[in-house]
């Protein structure tokens, strides 16, 4: 439903919901985050315009790198905000083999297929005035090294790829999109 905000729950003893952040035994918490570098895609440019490729690939390279560490360090400090991430003693490789707990899943990779998720996402987190990101008529963000998604806790969070989806599924998405 457009703007109201739908948080994790939890089910207590008394089986009220209750919100997981206040519930110290929770292990459901859930975020969402855009992070961009700026100035990247300006900076390609004048390169290119020296005739200078390799600079300006290595510009835009090196800025998408960027925003994916920037997304990896806010991710360690939700979990340290949730209670489990202060102690962590995960090496460059455990971090890139995603060996912490939780996931970090983002619109258009094979667990949130569809792109239009983004804009749910971007009007949530106030992310065009907050990061300066904007959303393309197609969902592509701009500027091009931005990264955003959701991280979820749990610690039986898994990564899983969406398949295809049969015909009257289709017809009924489209109804709603």
């Amino acid at each position: 439903m457009p703007g109201r905000l739908h948080c994790a729950r939890i089910k207590s003893a008394i089986r009220n919901p209750q919100s997981a952040i206040e519930n110290p035994q929770s292990k459901d918490y859930l975020g969402g985050f855009a992070v961009s570098i700026h100035g990247a895609d300006e900076l390609a440019k004048k390169f290119t315009a020296a005739h200078d490729d390799y600079s300006a690939i290595l510009a835009k390279a090196l800025a998408d790198r960027l925003a994916e560490a920037f997304a990896e360090y806010l991710h360690k400090q939700a979990r340290i905000a949730w209670g489990f991430g202060r102690d962590e003693q995960l090496s460059h490789v455990d971090l890139i083999r995603e060996k912490y707990r939780g996931i970090r899943p983002a619109a258009g990779y094979p667990a949130c297929p569809d792109h239009v998720e983004k804009r749910t996402l971007f009007d949530l987190l106030n992310a065009e005035e907050n990061a300066g990101i904007t959303l393309t008529e197609s969902f592509a963000m701009h500027p091009g090294a931005s990264v955003s998604g959701l991280y979820f806790s749990h610690p039986d969070a898994k990564y899983f790829g969406v398949g295809q989806i049969a015909r009257d599924q289709v017809i009924d998405y489209a109804t709603r999109t």
